[in-house]
Order: C-alpha cells, then sequence, then structure tokens
C-alpha cells in the first residue's frame, strides 16, 4: 500500500471516530439501549474505523505502535460477523473509553514528521 493511502486511511479513522464519539454525545447506556437507528450508525461507524485500520500498511502499524491495531480489526469484524448478537454495551464502551484516546494517537499519527507514513 502506498504513502498516500496509509494517510487516507488514518484520517478515515480519525473522521469516523470523532463522528461516533459526537453522535452519542453524553448519552449513556440506557440512552443508547432505546436508540435503534444510532445503534446502526455507531455500528457502522466503529466497522469503518477497522476496515479502514485494515488497510494500513503493516509498515506504518509498526511504526505507531501506540494504536492498538489488532482490536481495532477485531472488534470490526466482532460487528460485522457477529451482526446478529452485538453487545450494545461493549459498543458503548468502545465510543466513550477507547475512542477517544484511539483519536488522540491519531491526531498524534498524522501530525508526526519523525517517521514516513
Amino acid at each position: 500500500m502506498s504513502e498516500r493511502d496509509d494517510r487516507l486511511s488514518l484520517r478515515d479513522m480519525l473522521a469516523h471516530a470523532r463522528e461516533a464519539v459526537e453522535l452519542l454525545g453524553d448519552g449513556d447506556r440506557a440512552f443508547l439501549a432505546r436508540q435503534r437507528v444510532l445503534q446502526l450508525a455507531l455500528t457502522r461507524l466503529v466497522e469503518i474505523i477497522g476496515e479502514a485500520a485494515n488497510r494500513v500498511s503493516h509498515e506504518t502499524r509498526q511504526n505507531t505502535s501506540e494504536i492498538p491495531w489488532r482490536a481495532i480489526i477485531g472488534m470490526r469484524n466482532r460487528l460485522v460477523h457477529g451482526y446478529d448478537v452485538i453487545d450494545y454495551e461493549r459498543l458503548w464502551d468502545t465510543i466513550t473509553q477507547d475512542l477517544p484516546p484511539l483519536i488522540s494517537a491519531l491526531e498524534g499519527a498524522i501530525k508526526d514528521d519523525s517517521y514516513s507514513l
């Protein structure tokens, strides 16, 4: 994969992570449990984050080891292949606990010029 492709994938991850956090807002688990359209939207956003992560080259993944690549791709796989058993509490945890630090790491990786993407 080219350097440009990796940058685009990282930017896609960042944009979709920000959107998921913004869409959920201050909603708690009970709120998410009652909002079917929001569940579907958030599920899709997290799937896209994982798909974009899967497109990032091995070299860039090694250079951005602060990003939990395996967990991100694994979450995407659980959502896509386990569509009939999605745990929306786990999705809420992912968005409220995992995405904010991921956003920070992605922002740093995109700005970092110490290695080539």
